[in-house]
């Protein structure tokens, strides 16, 4: 038996190992973050504070809430003679002023949406041991504003008295982030406010969605008029207003879809491309749009003017079109497509050089050649143009005397400029206001941006970034080229799409930087100059991970193709990309650009729109992405076009008649999408009591509220799962029941708590399927190497067995004062007990990325000539397919691991789908998926998933069935798993999964 024993021991214990590791891994990656109570990230006060100094530089509190926690800590002091002031300010003071800490989210613990937020900051053991025992009769009066009932007093002594539970009660158990800790730990304040970085120094930001659906959304500008209306351009020809709000106005601003030539190939460059507004649009009401048409079978690039509806300021005279420009292009491909106006007051136009490769027209090529607007920057006079010719030439342009060049050209030699913007110039100072920035599509080795400045020529042809391209023409000692401040090779991108440089309120660390993007890889990057040397610093943007990006309506993914940057009235950063490349699939989104640690101060960045006349309906804004509060960090999927009706039914537990319940303010949430009703939430409120419900942060119904404490509990889950929890109750609880309230009139307010709560030895463990709980998953990742595009360099991680802990019920009573001493109660946990919810498969993602052949060509903007070479579903007969044997009818969805060593433990994933076995590819295969095939196959767990083939690829032959396969749970099948459709996949057979089982 002890042989036996020691065998099971030896046998068990590296399990116990790995899986403690797992959860300190998952603690590191779950530490705090700085986070205020509001759920929003720190900032520096606008005036210093006077009484939690400290935190007048960067915290939570402004002017008016240190004043308000001032005035609480003298009412408190009231209550102390000189020696006990001397004593116990300092703790008093502290405990109070952790409110304005940029950790105050962490030690409230309002982070986690599965515990009570505390009524007071956790602390530190030592600090607590120290508190107790010079202060511990004080409590109650930091907590007697809670009010409540008398039904409990008499507990309150037995807690004061003793310390261990004293500071069980208080206590934060990480030590690293506990107060005092949390803001001596060098490291992790070393860079408390900034801008965060990966290891790998790349800038960790955040987005929230303002726009979805939009169908090549190519341009988004404002009208600068109060209304803080913008205004977003459709490749088909439509431009939309939305206002202020995130409303659209159902009636288009533009219809110009009649004479719009484009097309749905994926890539064609042709269509509508961009809006102006006059500068004085209140005034002069003139707008300016930039399309390619076809005239006599010709393609022309157009530049028209249209004047506002005398009826409808949110719409444009369709009569009213009057061309202002033509080009004809020889090529459907390099249109340019920017229009914009400068400080100045004139219109600048950016022309592409005609199209093709390599800019083969003429000697020289179109770019080099002043005689013709193709590959230009064209500066026009638009103004007082109402009884003469549409526009007039600025007396200064550069070329406007020179032989045989034409005179509406301000600069020369550029390639296929793609979106251009003018800097606000710095708030403070207005320095670089007026500068124009532009990216240049590069030819096949480099892309560029470009500062644009009077006469400059900026190489193309002979240069292509800093390299020659026509090496002929790029040593001609005449060429005085301008270089690019920054030009990338095309294994980071291969078609830049400019941006903007960062001059808006809200996120005061990004001030001056310049954010831009690529079409073709989906990076995102950005600019910072270096005033004194004049040059500029690259940094890479990524998304940040799940704890830097927990806020309410925050998202760390994105679709893929860049097409354009945009900046709001107030001068805020957004950026508009799409799923699927082409002018009529309705995946297109705006994302607002969002630095996560550090805000501007309340109040600062206050706005007012301007009222607008709306004549017709609003289209009121629903985000379709899961917020990374919801969610794990994944690829983006493509929207599609069907919908899937989803029945939930969600069992309310009857209403409570527990004691007063402390549980966290709400956070802000979003409604459920596919049309599915909001969650419903509950709110009781009581006069004497501090309580609010907060509303979960998920899309799925929400979790039963917390019952009150029982000997025995059943749960009821959305998956009609019962777990039946038995929970001995502990002294404080019997005597709670049997002990009766003394009422004795005291000459302050006491709080009296219950002390049932301990975090290690009253704690059972609840072993449960993980699930994705008010939206916070507990991950880990013991063998994923999953990676989104937007963020490569994070693996998200599968859910793990999480640690379930009770809390306390709140009540307050007078209670009689012992003589020469205050009497302490202890800070409120509230009761809950585990939950568990079954899995709730989602709608299943498709593949973001186009084929690599297709890729190729679109960034050489040639068109597609079949709109059907994409992947494709190919159906099969029903009946025996490979490996069927006779006489046996396999289960769809059976698997089995294809081994080249014959063994049955390891090998390649294959699953039998629509008759046939195919193979198994994701860069989201995961943990959980693997445990599935191993089970289904006898064996208990996954020892390691394998990706790109490290088990053995396929041949051509053994077609690929299933690709995003991501499970979360116990599925029975990974047909139950989050999964793009069958037959759909975005991989090769390089990236077979393989599975070793145990």
């Amino acid at each position: 038996m002890t042989l036996q024993t020691c065998n099971l021991h030896h046998a068990v214990l590296p399990y116990l190992l790995l899986l403690v590791l797992l959860l300190l891994l998952h603690a590191l990656r779950g530490c705090c973050h700085p986070q205020c109570l509001d759920y929003k990230p720190p900032f520096e006060p606008r005036q210093p504070l006077v009484f939690c100094k400290e935190y007048s530089k960067f915290g939570c509190c402004d002017l008016e809430k240190d004043e308000e926690i001032s005035v609480k800590f003298y009412t408190i002091m009231d209550n102390f003679d000189h020696s006990g002031y001397v004593t116990c300010a300092k703790y008093i003071r502290s405990i109070l002023c952790q409110e304005c800490s940029p950790y105050a989210a962490h030690l409230y613990d309002a982070e986690d949406a599965n515990t009570p937020m505390r009524m007071l900051p956790g602390i530190c053991g030592d600090y607590c041991s120290d508190y107790w025992q010079q202060c511990r009769y004080t409590l109650s009066l930091l907590l007697e504003e809670l009010g409540g009932t008398q039904q409990f007093a008499n507990m309150t002594a037995t807690i004061e008295e003793d310390r261990r539970k004293f500071c069980d009660f208080l206590e934060l158990k990480d030590k690293q982030y506990c107060y005092p800790n949390v803001l001596t730990n060098a490291a992790l304040n070393a860079n408390l406010g900034l801008v965060s970085e990966d290891p790998k120094g790349c800038l960790e930001l955040c987005l929230q969605e303002v726009a979805n659906g939009l169908r090549n959304p190519v341009a988004m500008i404002h009208a600068n008029d109060g209304t803080h209306r913008f205004f977003v351009a459709e490749q088909l020809g439509y431009v939309w207003v939305y206002l202020a709000n995130g409303s659209r106005i159902d009636r288009p601003f533009l219809n110009l879809t009649h004479a719009v030539l484009t097309s749905p190939w994926a890539g064609d460059e042709r269509g509508f491309l961009c809006i102006a507004l006059h500068p004085r649009i209140t005034t002069v009401r003139k707008a300016y749009v930039y399309y390619s048409v076809s005239v006599k079978k010709e393609e022309r690039i157009r530049i028209s003017e249209f004047t506002l509806s005398a009826h409808d300021d949110n719409q444009l005279d369709h009569s009213s079109e009057r061309t202002i420009l033509e080009v004809v292009e020889p090529a459907s491909n390099h249109n340019g497509g920017q229009l914009l106006f400068g400080h100045d007051g004139y219109l600048y136009i950016f022309i592409g050089d005609g199209g093709r490769a390599g800019d083969p027209f003429g000697k020289f090529g179109n770019s080099q050649n002043k005689s013709t607007l193709l590959g230009k920057v064209l500066r026009l006079d638009v103004d007082n143009n109402d009884d003469g010719p549409p526009y007039s030439i600025p007396s200064d342009n550069p070329f406007l005397r020179e032989k045989e060049s034409r005179p509406e050209i301000y600069a020369f030699g550029v390639r296929n400029m793609w979106r251009c913007s003018i800097d606000r110039g710095d708030p403070a100072t207005g320095r670089g206001g007026g500068r124009m920035f532009c990216g240049d599509v590069g030819q096949n080795k480099y892309e560029e941006v470009d500062l644009i400045v009077k006469g400059g020529n900026y190489g193309w042809r002979a240069k292509e970034g800093f390299s020659c391209y026509d090496r002929k023409l790029c040593h001609n000692s005449s060429l005085d080229d301008i270089l690019p401040i920054f030009a990338y090779p095309h294994k980071l991108g291969k078609s830049v799409t400019g941006g903007y440089i960062y001059r808006g309120c809200q996120m005061p660390n990004l001030n001056g930087l310049y954010i831009f993007g690529d079409f073709m890889s989906g990076r995102l990057m950005s600019l910072k100059e270096n005033v004194t040397s004049g040059e500029w610093l690259y940094n890479e943007i990524c998304m940040g991970r799940d704890q830097t990006c927990r806020f309410p309506k925050l998202i760390n993914s994105y679709y893929k193709y860049i097409i354009s940057f945009a900046e709001d009235e107030a001068g805020e950063l957004y950026f508009l990309a799409t799923g699927a490349a082409s002018a009529t699939a309705r995946a297109g989104v705006i994302y607002k650009i969002i630095d996560p640690s550090r805000r501007a101060a309340p109040g600062k960045c206050r706005v007012k729109p301007s009222p607008v006349k709306i004549k017709g309906k609003l289209i009121h804004f629903y985000p379709k992405e899961e917020f990374v509060i919801n969610k794990k960090p994944t690829t983006t999927p493509v929207p599609t076009t069907t919908t899937r009706k989803t029945t939930t039914t969600t069992k309310t537990p009857p209403r409570r008649k527990s004691p007063i319940i402390i549980i966290k303010p709400p956070m802000p949430t979003r409604a459920t999408i596919r049309k599915m009703p909001l969650p419903p939430t509950k709110a009781t409120t009581r006069k004497t009591t501090l309580q609010t419900t907060r509303k979960t942060m998920r899309k799925t119904p929400p979790a039963p509220t917390k019952p009150t404490i029982k000997a025995t509990t059943t749960i009821k889950t959305t998956s009609a799962t019962t777990i039946k929890s038995t929970t001995v109750p502990t002294p404080v609880q019997m005597s709670m029941a049997t002990t009766p309230a003394t009422t004795t009139p005291t000459g302050y307010l006491t709080t009296v708590m219950t002390a049932a709560y301990s975090r290690i030895a009253q704690t059972p463990i609840i072993t449960t399927p993980p699930t994705r709980r008010h939206g916070r998953p507990h991950q880990y990742a013991p063998f994923t190497t999953s990676q989104p595009f937007t963020s490569p360099q994070h693996p998200p991680s599968p859910s793990t067995t999480s640690l379930k802990r009770h809390q306390m019920a709140l009540t307050s009573a007078r209670y009689p004062e012992p003589p020469g001493a205050l009497t302490t109660p202890l800070p409120p946990y509230c009761c809950q007990k585990p939950t568990a919810s079954g899995f709730k498969p989602q709608r299943p993602p498709i593949n973001t990325t186009l084929p690599k052949s297709q890729e190729e060509r679109l960034w050489l903007g040639e068109k597609l000539e079949s709109a059907g070479e994409g992947n494709r579903v190919y159906k099969r007969v029903r009946g025996r397919g490979r490996g069927h044997k006779r006489g046996r009818r396999l289960r769809v969805g059976s698997v089995r691991l294809v081994s080249a060593d014959g063994l049955s433990d390891r090998g390649r994933v294959e699953i039998f789908i629509r008759g046939e076995w195919g193979t198994v590819c994701d860069d989201l295969f995961n943990s959980k998926a693997g445990t599935v095939v191993c089970r289904q196959l006898g064996f208990t767990t996954a020892l390691a998933v394998m990706k790109r083939a490290a088990l053995g690829e396929a041949d051509r032959s053994v077609r690929i069935l299933l690709d995003d396969v991501e499970c979360e749970g116990g599925e029975r099948s990974l047909l139950e798993c989050k999964r793009s459709r069958v037959g759909k996949h975005n991989c090769s057979h390089g990236e077979d999964v393989g599975v070793i089982c145990g």
